[in-house]
């Protein structure tokens, strides 16, 4: 058997193919801004969130090609909220994925466009691939229905607002779930559940679905949390100590480093709970819990 990572990249170069087919066409738009989408939607991401999508369409039965649409315009809206992370107004980094940050490349106009270029341009790559077959219809737009409420004010950006007013506040427990559960959380809960619903999941496989895609979620954060104290920058391809920069408050800081390194342990062994009430071959998202769990960057 292949190790993980080894399988994971190569669905990494896959998911890079895809998202370049997207590009494959002419655009009526001066292309600084077409240039300025691709640099930071190739600028070497993980793929995680369309990867878990077709992944969990997978192994419940469903054609993964079913799904692919979805799984772009995923990415795209993540690689779109990290531009305007970035922004001088949010976290005014100069870095990420090792290269400099789009502002600093295009400036901050063009950042801006850029991300709101892509958060649109997902809505129609997504909007473009709903199945004329009617037996598949209903489920891909189920999908792609969760996928917009997850990306809005119910779900990423609903996080990011909560992560700005955190700013220089020392916040409670029930603020700090509710931040990392919206802004990080939402949309690998959205890569699950999308490729469940085009999978045509059962309650019981949606319930399952669901505890596994929130605990990791919420560890992929406080790994992030973590690293961004442990970690170098180097390796992680971003700056450390942002949110300690920013005034923010984290697992760590809440709740100490220990104390969250168990919490990362409980997650992951919730999520492979989660999975085990699935009669499929969940083998690929096992994998993926203890990737996220267990990560170096």
């Amino acid at each position: 058997m292949k190790p993980f990572k080894e399988t994971l990249l190569e669905k990494v170069k896959e998911t890079d193919h895809e998202l370049l087919a997207c590009f494959d066409r002419k655009f009526d738009t001066p292309d600084i801004i077409v240039s300025a989408m691709k640099y930071s939607l190739f600028a070497g991401g993980k793929r995680l969130r369309p990867i878990l999508m077709k992944e969990t369409c997978r192994c419940l039965g469903g054609d993964s090609a079913d799904v692919k649409p979805l799984a772009c315009a995923i990415e795209m809206i993540h690689t779109y909220s990290l531009i305007h992370d970035d922004l001088p107004a949010m976290d005014n980094d100069d870095l990420r994925r090792g290269k400099p940050t789009n502002h600093k490349v295009y400036g901050e106009n063009m950042a801006i466009l850029a991300g709101d270029a892509l958060l649109n341009y997902a809505m129609e790559t997504a909007i473009a691939g709903i199945p004329v077959d009617p037996s598949k219809t209903f489920h891909y737009t189920r999908a792609l229905s969760y996928l917009a409420h997850s990306s809005g004010v119910n779900g990423m950006i609903g996080g990011q607002t909560g992560d700005i007013l955190s700013e220089n506040e020392a916040i409670n427990e029930e603020k700090m779930y509710y931040i990392h559960a919206h802004k990080t959380g939402a949309l690998l809960k959205a890569a699950v559940l999308c490729g469940g619903f085009v999978a045509k999941v059962t309650g019981e496989e949606r319930d399952a679905l669901e505890t596994y895609s929130e605990k990791i979620g919420l560890a992929f954060q406080i790994v992030d949390d973590i690293l961004d104290v442990t970690g170098d920058e180097k390796t992680l391809g971003k700056p450390v100590g942002s949110d300690e920069k920013n005034h923010k408050s984290t697992f760590v800081s809440l709740y100490g480093m220990a104390s969250s390194q168990e919490k990362i342990r409980e997650l992951e062994n919730g999520a492979l709970d989660a999975l085990a009430t699935i009669d499929h071959d969940t083998s690929f998202l096992e994998d993926m819990a203890k990737y996220i769990c267990q990560r170096e960057n």
